[in-house]
């Protein structure tokens, strides 16, 4: 087995961290909360690394990532890798691997899914780099993805990593926009008596099961009409990245694009189908939900915790 170095240990971070460790890895970790990490410094972060080292960055996309990669570079040596498992832009990555190219040091970006549910799951990999830099980082790829055959792909070079989950992403959206609308839709009809049994009975044998739906069942298990969310959806990023990158490609993306704008209309006024957006949000990556302050019970404790263990 291996050991890894893991900056940032949040949500994501520390999820990933513990299921390197139940697969024998030993995993050093940093974080900016004392309470979290193993070391208390990048330094000493690399320090207790063996080489060649491999370094992955868990922290948000933009300026903190850029400021970790920079921070490193100064600290690794020639034939160390560095792996961002954030959300970066694939321009970002192609940048970093530039940037680091002279000194030696390998870049790899990787596209994660998997959200509060990869540490018992496992977690979608969707990685970019060269052959070299990839290989150093496989047992960690290896015990990180699902079990079986899939669920890991060394999509191309630096940057194809990021491009993939950006386009998985977008379809994303596009898929619970889908989902939403049906529900509201059953949910103005008194036709329909009751619309999470519909909604369950889908699960099996029809060609709309995914695992989203499963996570809608789950959220109106404890919600069914979702009177305690506010229709109010944050988009991350990469749904405008997806439809950037499809403009710059002359590529129609209609849906995905339709998605997106649906989750700016949710900022204006209080969407029912938003509800279901921001509910599984929340099931599938423990996301942060807005409250209804108008409902019952809106401000009771506990509304906000992330979903149950599986």
């Amino acid at each position: 087995m291996a050991t890894l170095g893991m900056i940032g240990l949040g949500r994501m971070g520390g999820n990933m961290a513990e299921r390197l460790r139940r697969g024998g890895h030993t995993v050093i970790g940093y974080d900016r909360s004392p309470d979290h990490r193993d070391v208390d410094s990048l330094e000493a972060l690399v320090e207790a690394l063996p080489s060649p080292k491999v370094v992955w960055v868990m922290v948000p996309a933009g300026q903190p990532t850029y400021d970790t990669v920079d921070a490193l570079a100064k600290l690794l040596s020639p034939g160390d890798v560095i792996v961002d498992g954030g959300n970066s832009r694939y321009t970002d990555d192609q940048r970093h691997a530039a940037d680091l190219e002279p000194t030696g040091i390998g870049f790899v970006d990787a596209g994660v899914s998997g959200g509060v549910w990869g540490l018992e799951r496992g977690y979608a990999l969707m990685v970019g780099g060269s052959d070299e830099h990839v290989a150093t980082v496989q047992p960690f790829f290896d015990v990180l993805k699902p079990e079986g055959d899939s669920g890991f792909v060394h999509a191309g070079p630096v940057g194809a990593g990021h491009f993939a989950k950006m386009v998985h992403n977008g379809i994303e959206y596009g898929l619970m926009q889908s989902y939403a609308e049906g529900w509201e839709l059953m949910e103005a009809t008194p036709l329909i008596t009751d619309v999470p049994a519909v909604i369950a009975s889908w699960q099996q044998g029809t060609v709309i099961a995914s695992w989203l739906l499963d996570l809608m069942v789950l959220a109106l298990k404890s919600d069914p009409h979702l009177e305690e969310l506010k229709g109010y959806a944050e988009d991350s990023g990469e749904g405008r990245w997806t439809i950037q990158a499809a403009i710059d490609h002359a590529v129609p993306l209609p849906a995905i694009t339709a998605s997106l704008f649906a989750r700016f209309a949710s900022r204006q006024d209080d969407s029912p189908s938003m509800k279901m957006v921001a509910a599984l949000r929340n099931q599938f990556g423990g996301h942060a939900v807005t409250k209804d302050s108008t409902q019952k019970g809106a401000d009771a404790p506990g509304a906000d915790v992330a979903p149950p263990a599986v």
